[in-house]
């Protein structure tokens, strides 16, 4: 078994972020699990499935094989062994993961395989449910937050890099609404499990809370 890094908490937390720069200094894979989601969706438009087709989709995503690996140190999504990277970030691509990824069936083949390169190699995955349900036996579990307040004013930041006009109470209104769905869901709902971490980065920098992930490693 590959040695596995799960990292759950809220949406602005810095999972992907934070996620990403440990796999780099580890040297572990960064599963990016919905760039797996975009590449189901991908496969079920070349089926010629519409987002409504739910029986077609429940049998369909059964034939998917999706995997995550490094070509010249870029990280990689394969569809049934194709590089689909320049495929996966369209609007229509992004439409269809939407509508497939609350299918049970969608979700629960994603996990086999998500479980599957967690097998096979040193990982670190970060989502809502990772640690509580995709890796329960993950060596390193880390919940991931910080304020909510703190949460908004980073992506007001970054909404007002990109030159959009936004409204930083709006954002944090949004970011709580999202809290409360995340955590009331029926399937796989965000929440802390028992065995891992609580880490705040309200405070810290990103270099702050990667040293203090890695620091759990304990080698």
């Amino acid at each position: 078994m590959g040695y596995n890094i799960a990292i759950d908490g809220p949406a602005g937390a810095g999972k992907s972020t934070i996620a990403k720069k440990i796999a780099k200094k580890k040297g572990y894979i960064y599963v990016d699990t919905g760039a797996m989601y975009r590449a189901m969706a991908l496969f079920l438009i070349r089926e010629h499935i519409k987002p409504e087709e739910t029986e077609r989709i429940n049998e369909k995503c059964k034939e998917a094989d999706i995997s995550i690996g490094y070509e010249n140190g870029e990280q990689v999504v394969y569809l049934n062994g194709e590089n689909v990277n320049g495929y996966i970030r369209t609007e229509e691509v992004g439409n269809m993961a939407s509508a497939s990824s609350p299918n049970p069936n969608v979700r629960a083949k994603l996990v086999e395989l998500q479980q599957k390169l967690a097998a096979d190699a040193d990982v670190v995955m970060d989502g809502r449910d990772i640690g509580t349900c995709v890796l329960p036996d993950a060596q390193v579990k880390v919940y991931l937050t910080a304020d909510s307040r703190v949460r908004a004013e980073r992506r007001y930041k970054e909404l007002l890099a990109k030159g959009e006009n936004c409204d930083l109470e709006v954002i944090e209104k949004d970011i709580i609404e999202r809290d409360h769905q995340d955590m009331t869901r029926e399937i796989s709902p965000l929440m802390q499990a028992e065995d891992a971490v609580l880490v705040d980065s309200s405070y810290l920098t990103i270099d702050e809370v990667v040293d203090k992930i890695i620091g759990l490693c304990g080698d």
